[in-house]
């Protein structure tokens, strides 16, 4: 058993010292960002933000052509006094010149007069004062890479640009040393992305399958981030497989879009190509052009105006000979970034420990001495699961397990159905799925085998037991689970358009519905998979056949096709058993093994803010707050959710039937939500929105958010309760939950002054949990021992301070990743490891708990309440931790708590015409 941990985080070492790098730095300047937005204007492209240049595209392409530049400043497209580029030395007016004025001339459309742009490149070369506009002039500027301040709470918080600087500043260092390992060496180049910056192995590797070449690279991530109540900020570097599409299996117009990643030398005369940096750009199908074309920021369609000479990949070339661009035309390379949409790759994603092991080894030897790991963490706990049914194993009957897991299943299903028979449509298109939905079903509840009730025409089933009765009707799914047919008239929003859709389709539903008013209601449907939908947008009719049937009052569960997936019939049948089980509420939290410092009568309640862009299943936008509460007790437990409209707790089932059925409040004037600000349907909205009345917007729903939770509170203070919350899934409507303004046993909200969390609860204990996300956040993780093995360990862990409040949760891996060898190289395979390139790793995230709040020493004195036994924050990381297993699930990524009330979030469905939009509502 592993005892310790390794983090793939790094802080700036103290014994370092003051960490100052002499940069050259360019600010826009007052002239040129003025001439810039006139130049803007006269394109057009100044409507929505008239302040703000559009410099994402020019940032790109003077990161990749201008030499000695290491990063781009925020917001200098704002403020021309701002820092906008950072070089290890000064850029030539040579180069940036014919940059800049290419980019300038690139915001007019084709056939636009693009002489503006052309003119801007003379007067920026022209030496005359009169007629010339002036490049600002490089300064010389010792910049601080560990510049910080310190929250009231003890939280330390980097200078806001070192999160795009210092990114790039170690992507640099690192890429400037090749990684070497077991005879493979890899050298790296550079890609910028929003969030950091990147690290990809260039040129590819290639493996061998099928009589097919698979191209694939080493991708590190270097991000920068927090952690609360630490006294240094860290840099996170995870570690991935990067694999490059050379066959893509769809047609053009299926392409909505994908990463293109460009490998061109610097165009400039006597400039030495350092090659480090790998230009990003994407493209896709383009319904106006009616073909591919690049997308609005890449840079990739300027290069020619540039370089006369070389020869650059075309959109419509690069989908056709992907591979031909991947080895290069020329001394031009370019890959294109595989998804899974886009056909089968036959190298498998993830790095096994031992090889994560050795580039995270390179990366903390190339950092020294300025950033130094983070200590390892150590077990807090032996308890690191809760009271589970014994498992089958030797001297064991293997039925014991599976006969104990069905009679605790039929106990939580009774307690939900509460009497009353569940009454269950299985709607399938392959007579299998109807076939394993029928046996799977009594092995799970151990029922024995069910009587056929119906007639000849009417294949009806029953199975009745100990409290428990369900009735399944089954039938052929019919047009029900057919495409849904959506107006192409794209004068009208397509929000409207789809909402058209969807009625059709509930009205179908309500036609073939039969009124079953006795029972608990579900409907089980055999659909086809998402990518058979792909093509043609909005037609997938899963979304439009849960709205339809929670408006007959039954809940949904829906399963795919078999030959839309790669998992046993038998398997599928059973999950889709268990989730419809957890719609019903008929889960149970584990029994505990934390000790005596958790009160026997405690609650659990979860939050989770559903939220729904233009983007979204529906299109249309919305914010709602789901809260669950869980109370466990003897027998299953119940499991509610808060209704606000009637200030009630209501049963789980009927919390999923009132998300999706009822009707927002209408917004206040001007408080719809529109994240894409134009487009489509803007007319109809009365156009984007000014930053002013956007941040008006978001204020609002924060206050109202913060109400909710405030009453919400108050509802619990009946007895011990626990809180739980993703920090990545609040904050941006509780902004109180930022690292930076959180402090020890304090809640705070609004602009008011943090307070004792436990003015909200005498027994309220606030946990906080915080996974990787898209951010990378919570930072890569592998087990290891004096010995040199590496590997995986489930369990709490923690560092050796006695008041530490942030833990990492660790849970166990599939078995199918079990049974690699933890020594598995993909980067640098072995002869007797040739199909390694193949094998899929999987590695288990670390989910970060912060114990926010607690009955700490401090908090009981502050309540008047000396002499009680204070709170162990382990114990409730502990508790945490202990609440992401479940008999029949593997560990989840969260607590059960916060499992169900995101999932409760898949009813959250609003349609245009039917509800106002942007309201923000709690679970109602």
């Amino acid at each position: 058993m592993y005892r310790t941990i390794r983090i793939a985080a790094y802080e700036p070492d103290p014994v370092h010292g003051p960490w100052r790098e002499e940069m050259k730095v360019l600010r826009l300047g007052e002239e040129l960002h003025t001439e810039l937005a006139s130049i803007q204007a006269k394109a057009g492209k100044g409507s929505v933000r008239p302040d703000r240049l559009p410099v994402r595209r020019l940032n790109c392409l003077l990161q990749a052509l201008a030499p000695g530049v290491i990063a781009t400043g925020r917001n200098a497209g704002t403020d021309g006094r701002l820092p906008w580029l950072y070089a290890k030395e000064g850029v030539p007016s040579e180069a940036l010149a014919p940059v800049i004025g290419t980019w300038a001339a690139g915001m007019y459309r084709e056939e636009d007069d693009q002489t503006e742009g052309a003119d801007l490149e003379e007067r920026l070369r022209s030496d005359d004062p009169a007629e010339g506009v002036q490049l600002p002039r490089w300064e010389a500027e010792a910049v601080d890479l560990a510049e910080t301040v310190t929250s009231p709470g003890g939280t330390a918080e980097p200078a806001a640009r070192l999160y795009g600087l210092l990114p790039e500043w170690a992507a640099f260092r690192l890429a400037a040393r090749p990684f070497r390992s077991g005879g493979t060496t890899l050298h790296f180049r550079v890609e910028s992305s929003g969030s950091g910056a990147r690290l990809v192995s260039w040129p590819p590797q290639r493996y061998e399958r099928h009589g097919q070449t698979w191209y694939y690279s080493a991708c590190l991530n270097i991000t920068v981030h927090t952690v609360p109540f630490a006294p240094r900020f860290r840099v996170h570097v995870s570690t991935r497989v990067r694999r490059w599409a050379t066959r893509l299996d769809v047609r053009p117009h299926q392409l909505g879009g994908t990463t293109v990643l460009l490998d061109a030398p610097l165009p400039w005369p006597g400039e030495r190509d350092r090659g480090h940096r790998l230009m990003v750009n994407a493209f896709g199908y383009d319904r106006r052009l009616k073909g591919l074309a690049w997308r609005h920021h890449s840079p990739a369609p300027l290069m020619p105006e540039l370089d006369i000479v070389r020869n650059y990949p075309q959109p419509a070339d690069l989908f056709t000979h992907p591979e031909r661009w991947i080895n290069g035309s020329g001394d031009v390379a370019a890959g294109i970034v595989y998804h899974p949409s886009i056909g089968p790759h036959k190298v498998g994603p993830g790095l096994m420990p031992r090889e994560r092991a050795d580039l995270d080894a390179w990366v903390e030897e190339g950092l020294r001495p300025m950033l130094t790991r983070v200590p390892d963490l150590t077990r807090v706990t032996r308890s690191n699961t809760p009271s589970l049914l014994p498992r089958s194993g030797a001297g064991r009957d293997p039925g014991v397990r599976g006969a104990q897991l069905a009679l605790q299943r039929r106990a939580a299903l009774a307690r939900a159905l509460n009497g009353r028979p569940l009454e269950v449509d299985v709607l399938w298109q392959s007579p299998e799925t109807r076939a394993a939905l029928l046996a799977e079903l009594p092995r799970l509840v151990g029922l024995p085998p069910g009587e056929s009730v119906g007639s000849a025409d009417d294949d009806t089933w029953r199975w009745w037991g100990e409290g428990v009765e369900i009735r399944v009707r089954a039938r052929p799914a019919g047009p029900v689970a057919d495409a849904l047919t959506v107006s192409q008239e794209r004068r009208r929003p397509r929000a409207v358009r789809l909402a058209e859709s969807v009625e059709e389709r509930c009205r179908l539903v309500a036609d073939q519905m039969v009124s079953r008013p006795d029972g608990a209601g579900v409907v089980i449907a055999e659909i086809a998979g998402k990518e058979r939908f792909a093509a043609v947008p909005d037609s997938d009719p899963k979304h439009a056949l849960r709205i339809a049937w929670a408006r007959q009052g039954r809940l949904s569960q829906f399963v795919n096709l078999p030959e839309d997936t790669d998992s046993s019939l038998q398997h599928r049948a059973r999950w889709t058993w268990l989730d419809t089980f957890r719609q019903l509420g008929a889960i149970s939290p584990p029994a505990h093994r934390v000790g005596a410092g958790v009160p026997g009568d405690l609650q659990y309640a979860a939050l989770w803010l559903v939220r729904h862009t233009r983007k979204g299943p529906t299109r249309h936008p919305i914010r709602r707050l789901v809260a669950v509460r869980v109370r466990p007790g003897e027998g299953p437990g119940v499991i509610d959710g808060w209704d606000a409209e009637r200030a009630e707790w209501v049963a789980y089932p009927k919390l999923l039937l009132l998300l999706s059925q009822a009707a927002e409040p209408a917004a206040e004037p001007g408080k719809g939500e529109d994240t894409e600000g134009s487009g489509e349907g803007a007319a109809t909205r009365g156009g984007p929105r000014s930053p002013a009345a956007r941040s008006g917007v978001e204020q609002h729903r924060q206050r109202e958010t913060e109400r909710q939770i405030r009453a919400l509170l108050f509802q619990l203070r009946d007895r011990p309760t626990l809180l739980l919350a993703d920090v990545g899934n609040m904050r941006q409507c509780w902004p109180g939950l930022r690292n930076g303004a959180l402090d020890r046993d304090m809640l705070g909200f609004g602009t008011e002054p943090a307070q004792r969390h436990t003015l909200h609860g005498d027994d309220l204990r606030v946990v906080l949990v915080r996974d990787a996300n898209a951010r990378e956040e919570v930072a890569e993780w592998y087990a290891h021992d004096a010995k040199g093995r590496v590997g995986f360990a489930e369990g709490v862990w923690g560092t050796a301070e006695n008041e530490s409040r942030v833990f990492a949760s660790t849970a166990s891996t599939p078995h199918t990743v079990a049974k690699l060898p933890k020594g598995l190289m993909k980067l640098a395979p072995t002869a007797q490891g040739r199909t390694a390139p193949g094998k899929t790793a999987w590695n288990p995230g670390q989910l970060e708990i912060t114990v926010l709040g607690c009955l700490s020493e401090k908090a009981l004195a502050d309540s008047g309440r000396e002499g009680e036994p204070p709170d162990r924050p382990a114990e409730w990381a502990t508790l945490t931790h202990q609440l992401r297993y479940h008999d029949d699930y593997p560990p989840l990524a969260r607590p059960i708590p916060l499992h169900l009330a995101r999932l409760a979030g898949e009813y959250v469905l609003p349609t245009a015409g039917t509800q106002e939009e942007g309201s923000t509502s709690s679970a109602s």
